[in-house]
C-alpha cells in the first residue's frame, strides 16, 4: 500500500463503496466501539477506498500487459527479481507483502520488463494465497509468452502470523513455481536458484 493519505478512486469505480461504508460501521459497533465518535467518523469511507485501491486488480486483466512483445532471437534466461508486491490473505484479510523473482526462457519474443511487475501487481490486488499467486503468475507467463521456461519464487511475510495466531514476526514464507525448462533440467533450475541466492541465499 501507498503512503497517500487519500487514495485516488475513480468516480466511476465498479466496487460498491456504500456498502463498504455500512459493513464498516456495522463491524465498529460489533467489537464494542461507537462508530460516531470523533476518531472513526470517516473511518468507513476511508476503508471503503482504501479496499478500492487494494482490490483493484479484480477488475484488471493481467494479461493486457503481456500482448505487446518484442522479437527477439534471444534465447538465454531473462530475470527479474526484488519485484516488491503488497497482497491480502483471502482467509483473515489481512495484508502479506514481499519480494517476487521471475524468470524466463523466450521462444522468439520477449517482453518489456516493466510489465513483469504490472502483472503482479493486477494479481496480487485482489483476495488471495501466495501459493495461488505464484502459481498463477508462472502459468500467465508461460501462456501468453509461449516461452520455454518460466520460473516463479515468491518470499512473503503475513500479517496473519505475526500480528495474530502464532504471534512469529520475522517468519519468512517461500513459495515457488517452475514450467518448461526451469522444471524439466535442473542444471537450468540450479542456475536461477544461484542467481537469486547471490542476495538472498540467507532465505532460499
Amino acid at each position: 500500500m501507498n503512503d497517500h493519505s487519500e487514495f485516488e478512486v475513480p468516480d466511476r469505480s465498479p466496487v460498491d463503496l456504500e456498502r463498504i461504508r455500512r459493513a464498516v460501521r456495522e463491524i465498529l459497533a460489533a467489537v464494542g466501539e461507537d462508530p460516531d465518535r470523533e476518531g472513526l467518523l470517516e473511518t468507513p469511507d476511508r476503508v471503503a477506498r482504501m479496499y478500492a485501491e487494494v482490490f483493484s486488480g479484480l477488475h484488471v486483466d493481467p494479461k493486457q500487459f503481456l500482448k505487446k512483445t518484442f522479437t527477439q532471437k534471444y534465447d538465454e534466461m531473462v530475470l527479474v527479481r526484488d519485484i516488491r508486491y503488497e497482497s491480502f490473505c483471502e482467509h483473515h484479510l489481512l495484508p502479506f507483502t514481499g519480494v517476487a523473482h521471475v524468470a524466463y526462457i523466450p521462444n522468439g519474443k520477449v517482453v518489456g520488463l516493466s510489465k513483469i511487475p504490472r502483472v503482479i501487481d493486477a494479481l496480487a490486488r485482489r483476495p488471495q494465497l501466495q501459493e495461488r499467486l505464484t502459481e498463477e503468475l508462472a502459468d500467465l507467463l508461460m501462456s501468453e509468452l509461449t516461452a520455454k521456461g518460466v520460473a516463479v519464487i515468491l518470499q512473503g511475510s503475513h500479517s496473519c502470523m505475526t500480528i495474530r495466531g502464532v504471534h512469529k514476526p520475522g517468519a519468512t514464507f517461500i513459495t515457488s513455481a517452475m514450467r518448461g525448462l526451469f522444471k524439466d533440467r535442473l542444471a537450468t533450475r540450479s542456475e536461477v536458484l544461484s542467481l537469486i541466492q547471490g542476495r538472498h541465499s540467507d532465505h532460499l
